[in-house]
């Protein structure tokens, strides 16, 4: 599957809830995203092939104010136990992108994103 994967994906600082819009409740949390898709982090195992409504809460904290939010259409594309069986990996795949969801996620994985860096030679 990684093959198949044209973007990069960046993992998250924050504790960002996943709900599901019809039913209101809490689905997972936020493990990374791309403006194609997300990991979520569940409790609970959810449908492969699934079609969700998700409204995404990216939280307000010092440094990532304001708070932002998202409703977007996604499929579920997989959901595998991870490797210490307590929580669920879910691969999301959204359907539909408007220009203000873009936007957002452009937004929040600026404001988000852990940065990885290399040490410098000789600084390790």
């Amino acid at each position: 599957m990684s093959r198949l994967r044209m973007e990069r994906r960046r993992k998250l600082i924050n504790f960002t809830p996943v709900y599901d819009v019809h039913t209101s409740t809490v689905l997972g949390y936020l493990g990374d995203l791309t403006l194609k898709g997300a990991l979520m982090v569940s409790e609970k195992p959810v449908e492969t092939g699934r079609t969700l409504t998700l409204a995404i809460e990216f939280r307000d904290t010092p440094e990532t104010s304001p708070s932002m939010h998202m409703i977007i259409s996604a499929r579920v594309a997989w959901c595998k136990l991870e490797d210490h069986h307590t929580y669920y990996n879910v691969g999301m795949e959204f359907l539909e992108v408007t220009k203000q969801n873009r936007e957002t996620i452009e937004k929040v994985l600026e404001k988000y994103e852990i940065v990885h860096k290399r040490p410098k030679p000789g600084n390790e």
